[in-house]
């Protein structure tokens, strides 16, 4: 209230000194000078619409700025504007928000000096003052603003010092308002850098999340191109096969014929789409025939998945990697050998739960590997189901890990389909 008296009380002194010097000019005058009534009429006159005028700015700055105080009654407006970017960029940034300024006519742009100067129309606030040519307030007034912009170098960043004023020198604030207009368009750029910035944050998110997501996508493939070409069971396999030939030509012809199969089912698709958990379980069989002849009575395996459950979505090559787990790191390594059991269930909640499970070595230091295998199982559930997937690893009873891989179901299960493929020591 203190700011708003002092500030019509500073507009009506200054009015009131100007009126008092023509005043006594006029009465020097020779023979008009005589008749005081117009001179005071004209005075009186003028000191209302000044006043008028005082609280009609009085009014649109708290309108605007929602608080009366000295920098916003101001007609010329200062801001400090920090922009996180080099100077260069954050110059092409403010020039670009100035130009977009309204009712903007002239911009002066100065890249090798950092600056920017531009004149803009005033907006007629109320419309076509209805007292134009008797309005004291536009006597000697210009209906343009203008903008300084300078910045200024920084370490990565660029300091704006913008300046909003009257198209007047400085002596003409004691008589002239601006209605606001000023601050309205320092608030509009710093605005308008504002949003600038952000939308600059969010493209740079977004292009290091998806930079990000092509990386793990390349890693993932790379992963299941490794887990595909296993030079070392592949060796082994057609060594074993070749010394069968020898002693035992019926076993030998069937272990081709499963490894055979197990590449059939392991090339790579053109699309990369994603296979389905009865592809991959005829995969992970191959692969456990061709260890049974190898490994004998060592290894015995049983599955329990409904048929209803075979068009479960299931990425590639993952059923296998928890299959070539349980038997590197849990049966292979145990003299006795054991039993890796493929099952599958689904939930209430619509989700298929399959685990891979052993009753070998389990959780110990010195056969559980390096663990990127089960880390890529976890990044590909992720990247192709979001956070609807999940992989959970834990101790089997009494001896083994038992790795559950957690993924939504599809289609609607049957209450008569409740068949499923069990397969012991004869699988």
């Amino acid at each position: 209230m203190i700011k708003s008296a002092f500030f019509v009380l500073r507009i009506t002194l200054a009015w009131g000194l100007a009126v008092l010097l023509v005043a006594s000019l006029y009465s020097s005058l020779p023979l008009i000078g005589d008749w005081e009534f117009p001179m005071v009429l004209a005075g009186m006159a003028t000191m209302a619409l000044v006043i008028t005028g005082a609280f009609s700015h009085l009014k649109r700055v708290r309108l605007i700025a929602g608080h009366i105080d000295n920098g916003a009654l101001d007609n010329r407006q200062r801001r400090q504007i920090e922009i996180p970017f080099e100077a260069g960029e954050a110059f092409d940034l403010l020039d670009a928000a100035i130009r977009e300024l309204p009712r903007i006519e002239q911009v002066e742009s100065a890249r090798d000096s950092l600056q920017i100067r531009a004149k803009l129309s005033r907006p007629r606030t109320y419309g076509e003052p209805p007292l134009r040519r008797y309005n004291p307030l536009l006597w000697f007034g210009v209906t343009r603003n203008q903008i300084l912009a300078t910045v200024t170098p920084g370490h990565d960043a660029g300091s704006v010092l913008l300046i909003c004023e009257p198209e007047n020198p400085a002596w003409s604030d004691w008589f002239l308002v601006d209605d606001g207009t000023n601050y309205e368009n320092a608030e509009a750029i710093t605005r308008a850098i504002s949003r600038r910035v952000a939308d600059r944050r969010r493209g740079e998110q977004a292009s290091a999340a998806q930079t990000e997501t092509e990386k793990e996508l390349t890693v993932a493939k790379l992963s299941r191109l490794h887990a595909q070409v296993e030079p070392h069971f592949l060796y082994n396999t057609l060594a074993s096969a070749q010394l069968l030939t020898k002693s035992d030509p019926v076993r030998a012809e069937q272990m081709l014929g499963h490894l055979i199969q197990f590449l059939r089912n392991s090339l790579p698709d053109a699309d990369d789409a994603m296979s389905q958990l009865g592809t991959e379980l005829e995969r992970a069989l191959a692969y456990l025939e061709i260890l049974k002849i190898r490994m004998g009575d060592r290894l015995s395996v049983q599955v329990d998945i409904p048929d209803n459950l075979r068009a479960t979505p299931l990425p590639p090559m993952m059923l296998q990697t928890l299959v070539e787990n349980a038997i590197k790191h849990g049966l292979e390594p145990r003299t006795g050998g054991g039993t890796v059991w493929i099952r599958a269930r689904r939930g209430e909640d619509g989700m298929v739960a399959v685990t891979v499970a052993d009753d070998g070595e389990g959780l110990n230091t010195k056969n559980s590997g390096t663990g990127i295998g089960l880390k890529n199982v976890r990044e590909r559930l992720r990247l192709m189901f979001g956070g609807k997937a999940a992989l959970a690893v834990i101790a089997n009873f009494p001896t083994g890990i038992a790795a559950t891989i957690t993924v939504p179901a599809v289609g609607a299960e049957s209450a008569n389909n409740n068949a499923s493929i069990k397969s012991h020591d004869d699988v």
